[in-house]
């Protein structure tokens, strides 16, 4: 029997990333059977641009990242999934790193990862130096809980068999939906692989997230995924 054809979706949130959208978009088409772009209702043009570069453009529901993750899964019609971030910070030439053990059978969820693949972000103030300590304890902690050897649990840029992704009953509405993913792929016995991958720095505006306002989200996450 031949094996089916396997079909990716490649799916990028944004909010108000009108400066570097195209340059996502088309890097990725390449790579893509189908292109999404979940708005989260931008006040620039984020949502005209894409679709003039052919991408088909949702409205999420203005509660997060991981929302527009959750809420975009019942469109996708590719049978992997790639998530990427609009900002530039990930090379939509790495996708196919990504996909390949998905479509070789060798895993189910495939994260990237700039710990192996180095980064041009995570390093140099404060609030870089405790995202690096808070994902490596994070990451710590699921290594120890599932006995794996992943070097981060917080990188935004991987892929994922759409129907593993449908049965993990994901619930997370803001970025804290990373390590959600991870450790539900793990506790439900799925196959978890990742790939070096490089973090350039954000080309153009900032990022959306103070970790300083939602650090103790992130650690309720892990307690609430890791012991109950």
């Amino acid at each position: 029997m031949d094996t089916p054809k396997q079909t990716v979706t490649v799916v990028i949130p944004a909010l108000n990333e009108e400066q570097t959208i195209v340059e996502i978009i088309e890097g990725c088409k390449p790579h893509a059977d189908e292109l999404i772009v979940v708005d989260g209702h931008s006040q620039d043009r984020t949502r005209e641009v894409s679709e003039e570069h052919g991408a088909r453009v949702i409205l999420d529901n203005k509660k997060g990242k991981g929302e527009a993750i959750r809420h975009v899964i019942g469109f996708v019609g590719g049978n992997i999934i790639v998530f990427i971030d609009a900002d530039g910070s990930h090379d939509p030439n790495d996708i196919p790193k990504l996909v390949e053990p998905i479509a070789s059978g060798e895993a189910d969820h495939v994260s990237a990862s700039r710990l192996i693949g180095g980064s041009s972000e995570l390093h140099g103030g404060f609030d870089e130096c405790f995202r690096l300590m808070g994902s490596s304890f994070i990451t710590a902690c699921i290594n120890w809980k599932y006995n794996v050897q992943l070097s981060e649990s917080q990188n935004g840029f991987r892929a994922i068999k759409t129907e593993v992704i449908k049965q993990l009953g994901l619930v997370e509405d803001i970025t804290t939906i990373e390590q959600e993913m991870i450790m539900k792929t793990l506790r439900k016995g799925f196959r978890m692989a990742e790939v070096p991958s490089h973090e350039h720095k954000r080309k153009e505006g900032y990022s959306k997230i103070s970790l300083r306002k939602v650090w103790f989200r992130y650690v309720y996450t892990v307690v609430k995924y890791l012991f109950f």
